[in-house]
């Protein structure tokens, strides 16, 4: 078939009932009848020459047609919706910008690479976090711009993403003031029986700490170990235990005094990546904060 035969009201049925996996709950988002629905689907295959969906008990299973077709429904229909972002922004003077971070990044991180833009009234910030794989596909999908990372994302034909790097910090040993304000300790050498919260299994650093404790034949006295950054912020204000992370998490409460640098680790860095799709609609504010030096983003 050629293209001008292909019925987009058609694909846009089909994109609903597969996100769906059920005609009934499509029906009622479209509201039309399932009927209607059905009918419209089944001249899509006529159109196509193949069966885009696989009947099992009460639900719909994509065909390996099906899945062809929905990887580029969602493509379509999400250019189609950022298009209309795009222009209604637009039209009211408004510049938005849509970050996705994984659940990981140090929130304090966040907020110093946006900076620049919380002073702009014409721009409105859409912040979402979450695990990163979840983050691509939405990013492919153009339902976010930018997604912030501490970690790159692997090659793909299929998925082609863009991986620029940020920068990168040391990573810290912090601890309470009040015990540790004229004392520092070796990373990892001085953590033997150490109380100590540490990022969680899902972070790229533990792998890393992990395997640097066990080839000095060090084994630290886990008390925590945390995912989301502003927890292990405040596991590391108001615990008492030895924390390692990067400076960056407990910027203000070293900025206060609340909590001092015990030690550092040059071995251990988090390294920071925005990734994009190649072919994003160019948005100048977000070029900008691209190309911001590497060394200035990571260290604030």
């Amino acid at each position: 078939m050629k293209l001008e035969q292909l019925n987009f009201h058609h694909l846009f049925y089909f994109w609903r009932v597969a996100k769906l996996g059920h005609l009934t709950q499509a029906a009622q988002e479209l509201h039309t009848s399932q009927s209607a629905v059905s009918a419209q689907i089944r001249q899509l295959e006529e159109r196509l020459g193949e069966a885009l969906f696989a009947r099992e008990g009460r639900r719909l299973q994509l065909t390996d047609t099906g899945q062809l077709v929905l990887a580029y429904a969602e493509n379509i229909f999400g250019l189609s919706q950022e298009m209309l972002g795009r222009l209604q922004g637009r039209t009211a003077g408004i510049t938005r910008l849509r970050v996705g971070s994984v659940a990981t990044l140090s929130r304090n991180y966040q907020e110093n690479w946006i900076r620049p833009l919380l002073a702009d009234p014409s721009v409105v910030l859409t912040l979402e976090s979450g695990v990163l794989e979840g983050l691509l596909t939405r990013l492919m999908q153009h339902q976010l711009d930018v997604v912030l990372a501490n970690e790159t994302v692997p090659s793909d034909p299929d998925r082609p993403l863009h991986c620029r790097f940020l920068g990168s910090q040391s990573i810290s040993l912090v601890g309470p003031a009040s015990r540790w304000a004229s004392q520092s300790l070796r990373v990892p050498e001085d953590l033997d029986g150490q109380d100590i919260a540490l990022p969680g299994p899902r972070h790229a650093l533990r792998a890393q700490f992990d395997a640097l404790c066990a080839s000095a034949g060090v084994s630290p006295r886990l008390r925590a170990e945390v995912d989301d950054m502003a927890m292990l912020r405040l596991i590391a204000r108001d615990s008492g235990w030895l924390t390692v992370l990067p400076e960056v998490v407990v910027q203000d409460e070293l900025r206060t005094g609340l909590l001092v640098t015990v030690g550092q680790s040059t071995t251990l860095q988090e390294r920071f990546y925005a990734i994009t799709t190649p072919h994003r609609h160019r948005i100048e504010l977000l070029e900008q904060l691209l190309v911001r030096a590497p060394a200035g983003q990571a260290g604030s």
